[in-house]
């Protein structure tokens, strides 16, 4: 490979210069050879090695592996509270009469631990059985200093153990080189480190690739080149306000520039644009006087549809619309007067005024888990407790079992909210619908069309377009039935909806499908704005 002498002086780093002023023809470089002489900061001999080889000066000659022991978790814990081997010792010294499984439960450790560590201390002589089973010391007290073998082979497996937990302890990464063990040390450790699976072993083997360098024939012309013109790789790269105040400047040497580079890209942090849009969303309802309410992901059946005055026979309970909580599987309880105010409605009506669904009200599915499908179980669960005349709303998420495309989602957000007072009618409805179709989402086009819902009448859906989906849904809406809101202490009328906030975000933020309000497309996510 030949360069360009001149050019490639000119595009050198000061990391490079340094290390091609540094070493001579013939040299063997590595990573942590050229950070440990030139004391570089870790990382940059990797950066400054490979740029070089990238401009040929250098070649690889040759990979080395090499060996490595790191401390895990368990090693650490070894070498605070002391290994299993030099606990089960000072255990048994002070408390007599125990067998193996009293052992482990005293200290807390697992039984094959125990097993391992007792015939590893029998084999050496330390401990023994008795007839009875139970664990005794088999040297002499005289033999045992701080609750460790004083003499003997068992000694020195203590020490080599003891030994190498300090040394990796007191390195700062807990690593130790095979190659600064000797050969005692390798065999100990041998017995106590894993390469895999270590999560139980108080080492863990990795094996490392050290990449050997050394100048090609390009390095004579290249340091020839930098020392006649006086680059040393010392030069001074920016100029600080520090420089300026002290003066260190003076004297010095600076890197040339070329002003024809482009400036490095300036990324401006700011808030997700979608994450943006929903607290536009709630800022706007609060300014309008709404209360915000909140609630728990997992729902029961009862707050979900029950209480909504949705039929327990009702094709949505089907187990493809709604996921259910495996553990555990049912509430303890539903609260009263309630409960038994919504069952009465199902079953016949109760003080609604209503027939009911003519059905038996099942007390055992109402309690079932689920999580919740809609945001109007919050609505629900918010007329009890709410004040007439108010204004509640959520930014709720939702789950359902279905079909995920540019319109549907299996996990979404709902805006949901109520209007309670003697004077709301249908017509407040579709003042809300209006104001979120063209204010909040921005379409330029709004229809409403009847619906269905089990727990509204009248119902009405707002449809918007979109310049590319065409019509499609925002949300449903209605004003609660008696059998709704009688049956959990209110007695004026209710208008409630339930708008899909994704929805209203494709239009306010100009996009095409719901996927990508959560995509992980960085680039993307920078060049949304909300409109």
């Amino acid at each position: 490979m030949t360069i360009d002498v001149q050019t490639t002086v000119k595009n050198l780093h000061p990391l490079e210069v340094r290390i091609i002023l540094a070493y001579k023809k013939g040299d063997e470089l590595s990573i942590e050879r050229v950070e440990k002489d030139l004391d570089f900061k870790p990382g940059n001999g990797n950066q400054a090695l490979s740029w070089l080889a990238g401009k040929g000066i250098v070649g690889e000659v040759r990979r080395e592996i090499s060996v490595f022991y790191e401390l895990t978790d368990l090693g650490r814990e070894w070498n605070d509270k002391g290994t299993p081997e030099e606990r089960i010792i000072e255990l048994v010294r002070i408390k007599q009469g125990l067998r193996l499984p009293d052992i482990a439960q005293t200290l807390g450790l697992d039984n094959k631990d125990v097993g391992s560590a007792f015939g590893a201390l029998s084999k050496l002589g330390v401990l023994a059985l008795d007839g009875e089973k139970r664990v005794t010391v088999a040297l002499p007290a005289d033999q045992l200093v701080n609750g460790r073998p004083a003499t003997g082979e068992a000694a020195e497996h203590f020490a080599l153990i003891r030994g190498l937990l300090d040394k990796a302890a007191k390195a700062g990464d807990g690593l130790i080189a095979e190659t600064a063990l000797s050969a005692a040390e390798k065999a100990a450790m041998g017995g106590i480190a894993k390469k895999r699976g270590a999560a139980d072993a108080p080492f863990r083997q990795t094996d490392r690739e050290t990449v050997i360098y050394h100048f090609t024939d390009e390095w004579d012309a290249v340091t020839a080149a930098l020392k006649a013109a006086g680059i040393t790789g010392d030069e001074i790269g920016t100029l600080t306000a520090e420089m300026l105040e002290t003066g260190a400047w003076k004297g010095k040497a600076f890197r040339s520039y070329n002003v024809k580079v482009p400036p490095t890209r300036l990324v401006v942090g700011r808030t997700n644009p979608y994450a943006k849009f929903l607290e536009d969303v709630k800022d706007k309802l609060v300014s309008l006087g709404f209360e915000e309410f909140d609630g728990p992901l997992v729902e029961t059946e009862f707050w979900n549809s029950d209480a909504l005055f949705m039929p327990q026979f009702h094709s949505a309970r089907d187990i493809h619309d709604v996921y259910h909580i495996a553990e555990p599987e049912k509430a303890k309880s539903i609260e009263e007067p309630w409960l038994s105010n919504v069952a009465a409605a199902h079953e016949n009506g109760g003080k609604t005024g209503s027939r009911g669904w003519s059905y038996n009200f099942d007390r055992e599915f109402t309690r079932r888990l689920i999580l919740r499908s809609q945001g109007t179980v919050l609505s629900a669960k918010t007329l009890p407790k709410a004040n007439i005349p108010g204004k509640y709303f959520g930014i709720v998420r939702c789950f359902r079992y279905d079909k995920v495309d540019a319109t549907h989602l299996s996990d979404f957000y709902q805006t949901e909210g109520i209007v309670l007072g003697e004077d709301v009618n249908l017509r407040t409805l579709l003042g809300m619908l209006d104001m979120f179709a063209r204010e909040v989402a921005g379409a330029k086009e709004v229809k409403y069309v009847p619906g269905y819902f089990p727990f509204t009448e009248p119902s009405v859906e707002v449809h918007i377009k979109h310049p590319v989906l065409g019509w499609f849904e925002l949300g449903g809406s209605g004003i609660f039935r008696p059998e709704v809101t009688a049956s959990l202490g209110v007695n004026v009328p209710v208008a409630a909806w339930g708008i899909g906030i994704d929805r209203m975000a494709l239009m306010a933020l100009g996009l095409n499908d719901l996927r990508e309000l959560f995509s992980c497309d960085i680039e993307n996510v920078r060049l949304r704005r909300v409109q």
